[in-house]
């Protein structure tokens, strides 16, 4: 079975490549540049790589054919900026992304996975932890625009029987992200810690989270390709909420030193708490996250800082 990730040499998208070569499955992955393949080198000759633009139809088509599988991870937005041009947000993810469903139906492939957003979709919530039936009420651009191609998956499926399967992924943090990309605390306040400055935080350090470690992200992800549940959408996190503030003093326990904190105004695209309900995948995927807070932070500072730890972080096994 060949599976295409669009976005495979990113973040998320080249530990799925990983992943789904060691479930034994063919991978292709379609990127815009190379400068996007440096994530993805160590396994650079056991995949496919496709170079194109998600926006040009063309590229699109040749990239899917014979593929069976489709893995959905690119966005041209990040929800602290999505507000500023939303017309940007429906353009580039949304209409290009009805495109590629209209091409993956015409050729016959079997299914969609779409990387979603448990973090903005279901907006200020009524109750935590958050189940997949909450009301969904985004207040930024991107949880409108990963919602709004939620409803197309189940539209073409609808009408064409393109299956699909939505991850509502929480935070994802680990080994390969980027410091500088406006999404992910954890990898930016290590990144400051490591050329001693100060972490900024927005607000008050209140604002509570659901952090996952990307490795279980992935294999959630795996998990459905041979899903065949009646279920559509998942909920991928922890289950368990940390503030920001939680966070700094698991970082500073897990490298032995305090630092400074500069506090700033609180964003208007913040939720006071989001905490994920995963009873769902546990139940259907046979899925639960098993790298814990502070297992999963240590790894990150040996990535972010290139050595082997010595710091013996233990093991918290998540539930």
């Amino acid at each position: 079975m060949r599976c295409i990730v669009f976005g495979g040499g990113g973040f998320l998208g080249s530990h799925l490549c990983e992943e789904l070569l060691a479930s034994g499955y063919d991978v292709t992955i379609f990127e815009k540049s190379s400068a996007n393949l440096q994530n993805i080198r160590q396994i650079a000759d056991k995949i496919m790589i496709v170079r194109g633009d998600f926006n040009n139809s063309i590229d699109v088509q040749q990239a899917l054919s014979g593929c069976d599988v489709i893995f959905h991870l690119i966005s041209t937005t990040i929800p602290e900026t999505s507000n500023d041009d939303p017309a940007l947000d429906v353009q580039s993810n949304i209409v290009s992304t009805i495109r590629m469903l209209e091409i993956a139906s015409n050729l016959g492939c079997r299914k969609v996975v779409f990387f979603s957003s448990g973090g903005t979709v279901y907006g200020i919530p009524n109750s935590t932890p958050i189940q997949e039936s909450h009301n969904t009420n985004p207040i930024c651009s991107y949880g409108i625009q990963k919602l709004t191609i939620e409803k197309y998956l189940h539209l073409f499926h609808h009408l064409y029987g393109l299956d699909y399967n939505v991850l509502r992924v929480a935070n994802p943090y680990g080994p390969r992200q980027s410091p500088h990309s406006g999404q992910g605390v954890i990898a930016a306040f290590i990144q400051r810690i490591l050329h001693g400055e100060a972490v900024e935080v927005w607000g008050d350090g209140s604002v509570v989270r659901d952090y996952i470690y990307v490795t279980d992200v992935v294999k959630a992800a795996v998990s459905v390709v041979v899903y065949c549940g009646q279920q559509k959408i998942f909920n991928i996190g922890s289950g368990k909420g940390q503030s920001i503030l939680d966070i700094i003093r698991s970082i500073e326990s897990v490298v032995g030193d305090a630092f400074d904190i500069r506090y700033k105004g609180a964003r208007a695209v913040d939720v006071p708490i989001n905490i994920l309900d995963i009873t769902k995948a546990k139940e259907e995927l046979a899925w639960r996250p098993s790298v814990g807070l502070m297992e999963g932070l240590s790894q990150t500072i040996d990535y972010l800082t290139g050595e082997k730890s010595v710091r013996g972080a233990r093991r918290d096994n998540a539930s």
